[in-house]
């Protein structure tokens, strides 16, 4: 089945569809995704004189400075809640590895070439844990330049060490969020819809994420 095919069956009936996130799942995405958008205008214009424009779409700077660490917060909470709820379907296994050798066919939209992956695949996987330990250093070192006034005299080289850790790492997520949005929009055709409304097309689910889309068939016809 091709990508073509996954197209295609978007006109597919209201009975050819399958849940792929609940509303909660879909809720605390968006509510990352956007403190993540407001972290990411107000860093950069905070991180160059020839960026501080962007400040004025958010209120200004004394507003972005003032909103910047509570909106990290929210973007911390957000990320760690998909911590508790997706840990394990984000554990790499073989058939990721499998799925990793086989990325150009990915790349090449050639998806009938892939190996079969679970409700996650290789490259999301990555991205999540790419993201998860990086919003780790990124709440360290943003207390620590949050607070730094508090500092003793003989710390304050903690305040250095959190502005690079701070921006190194913010660069690092920046990168993993552009590839995030490219694949989910491009690479995967039809995964902004589902989290946006919350289903696929068996025909999506096969192609994509065939494993995950055999096992919940096998438990759907288990309860019948």
């Amino acid at each position: 089945m091709s990508s073509n095919a996954v197209s295609r069956s978007g006109a597919a009936s209201h009975e050819d569809l399958i849940p792929r996130y609940t509303l909660r799942e879909r809720a605390n995405h968006w509510i990352g995704a956007l403190a993540y958008a407001y972290l990411l205008v107000t860093g950069l214009a905070f991180w160059s004189p020839d960026l501080y424009w962007l400040a004025a779409i958010v209120g200004g700077g004394p507003v972005a400075r003032f909103w910047h660490p509570w909106l990290g917060l929210v973007f911390t909470l957000s990320v760690f809640w998909m911590f508790v709820e997706w840990r394990r379907d984000m554990q790499l296994d073989s058939n990721d590895r499998a799925w990793a050798k086989a990325m150009p066919y990915y790349i090449r939209n050639e998806d009938d070439k892939l190996p079969p992956v679970g409700r996650f695949n290789y490259g999301q996987k990555l991205f999540f844990w790419g993201m998860f330990y990086s919003v780790i250093l990124l709440v360290l070192s943003g207390v620590a330049l949050w607070y730094t006034e508090a500092l003793p005299w003989n710390l304050r080289f903690v305040r250095y060490a959190a502005v690079l850790i701070h921006a190194s790492v913010a660069m690092i997520t920046i990168g993993l969020f552009m590839i995030h949005v490219y694949m989910s929009v491009f690479l995967e055709e039809g995964s902004l819809p589902a989290m946006i409304h919350g289903t696929v097309t068996r025909a999506w689910a096969w192609t994509f994420h065939r494993s995950w889309y055999e096992a919940l068939s096998g438990r759907s016809r288990s309860k019948q």
